[in-house]
């Protein structure tokens, strides 16, 4: 059993080219968000959100089956780091369902995005920024373990600690593995709610 489970860490992250920008990325979430807590406390808020998907793949192969949107939701915590005073940066990690509404191509993903905000008006927000996400095991579902997004969004703050917001999220590498023949990018928009502490 060991040796096994040896052998599935070292196919799917000590050999896997993705593996070391995964870890990095990681390495600069966790700094940011412990210089947060060891910087200036006035000019730090959490928070929490969560809302409403609507995911889609894009496929540029064959398809191989029924492919249609896919409504579901996410939640999730995050940082916002005042950096100067219209300008913040937002590192977060959430839970999301994604992918299509067929079963064999539902993916769900902890995801770390880590955004730029900036002020636009006096209560909107534009927000843009990289995602990388961990896809939760499935056996034999094809999919690869990690994926990457860009990220553009709007936020509407309501009033010091409210705000709704909505974001869409375009993949930028394949959603399922080299050796599947398939190929598909997610697509995901997000509408929902957030509040900061």
């Amino acid at each position: 059993m060991n040796k096994i489970f040896d052998s599935y860490i070292n196919r799917k992250f000590l050999n896997n080219p993705n593996s070391l920008f995964i870890m990095k990325y990681i390495y600069l979430l966790t700094t940011i968000v412990m210089c947060s807590w060891t910087g200036q406390s006035q000019n730090v808020k959490y928070g929490v959100r969560g809302g409403m998907n609507t995911s889609s793949l894009d496929f540029y192969s064959e398809i191989p089956v029924e492919n249609k949107h896919r409504n579901s939701v996410y939640f999730g915590v995050l940082a916002d780091i005042g950096l100067t005073k219209g300008i913040s940066l937002i590192p977060e990690l959430q839970f999301s369902y994604e992918g299509s509404k067929t079963d064999e191509l539902q993916f769900n993903y902890i995801q770390m995005p880590v955004l730029i905000s900036i002020k636009l008006f006096k209560k909107i927000h534009v927000n843009f920024g990289p995602q990388v996400g961990l896809k939760i095991h499935e056996v034999d579902d094809r999919a690869a373990d990690f994926g990457f997004s860009s990220i553009l969004g709007l936020e509407y703050r309501i009033n010091y600690a409210l705000y709704v917001d909505v974001r869409h999220s375009n993949g930028l590498r394949n959603v399922f593995d080299d050796d599947s023949g398939l190929g598909a990018k997610n697509k995901n928009f997000q509408i929902g709610v957030g509040y900061k502490f």
